[in-house]
């Protein structure tokens, strides 16, 4: 069994599902296109421009996130994932649109290799912050004075554009020892549009690795944010 199936147990009939961007994302998106084939009813919001195109090709209903309705589960993948199911996301570049739709989803499930379990996050040494183009200076200029050196994501020989129109940054860090300072720090600096630490959102990570899949499910009553996380339910 792969995780992008196992992922499928989180997915009723009728359900409204988060795709998320990359390639774990994309193996669920034809497991679920196989399910859809089947008869089952979804509508799906995708995370990036790229994933409504797979998912257009593969036949899963599509919606936008205009209604204001929460979303039952979103299933993405992550770059790190640390003990507390805290999460490094960006690698492919759809972060803001894959943290609004995490964070209106009850449930979101992220699927990963072992090798993205780490004991702290920043270990793999990369943190994404997307910012807008005008901004860029102050931006790279306000992280230097956080320690924090930055490289813009290259696109060919022309700076890589998000779906939103804005640049990619690549911060170089360590691990991070107070990741929630962290975030508050990045995210006041004007034209920070979003960073890629995802906390207190992912309700159930799946594990893969050879063949099996370990469920790892995020502690009872650490969500840091009551409004939303509260109402939140994971059910498989």
């Amino acid at each position: 069994m792969t995780a992008a199936d196992r992922a499928l147990d989180f997915v009723e009939d009728g359900a409204r599902v988060g795709l998320g961007t990359g390639h774990a994302a994309s193996a669920f998106a034809v497991a679920l296109s196989a399910r859809v084939r089947g008869g089952l009813h979804v509508v799906a919001v995708p995370t990036s421009e790229a994933t409504a195109a797979h998912a257009r090709e593969l036949g899963i209903p599509r919606t936008r996130r205009d209604d204001g309705e929460m979303l039952d589960v979103t299933v993405d993948g992550a770059d790190e994932v640390d003990p507390q199911l805290d999460l490094i996301k960006g690698y492919g570049g759809a972060l803001l649109r894959e943290k609004v739709v995490a964070d209106a989803s009850r449930c979101l499930v992220i699927l990963v290799g072992r090798e993205k379990l780490v004991p702290v996050l920043g270990t793999r040494g990369t943190l994404p912050v997307e910012v807008v183009p005008f901004a860029l200076p102050v931006c790279r200029r306000r992280l230097a004075d956080l320690g924090i050196g930055s490289s813009l994501r290259p696109d060919g020989d022309r700076p890589f554009l998000t779906d939103n129109g804005n640049y990619l940054l690549h911060c170089a860090v360590g691990p991070i020892a107070r990741p929630g300072l962290l975030l508050e720090q990045i995210r006041s600096i004007p034209g920070v549009v979003e960073v890629g630490l995802f906390l207190d959102l992912a309700d159930v990570v799946l594990v893969e690795e050879h063949g099996q899949v370990q469920v790892l499910r995020r502690a009872p009553g650490t969500r840091a944010t009551p409004l939303n996380r509260a109402s939140r339910e994971c059910h498989s």
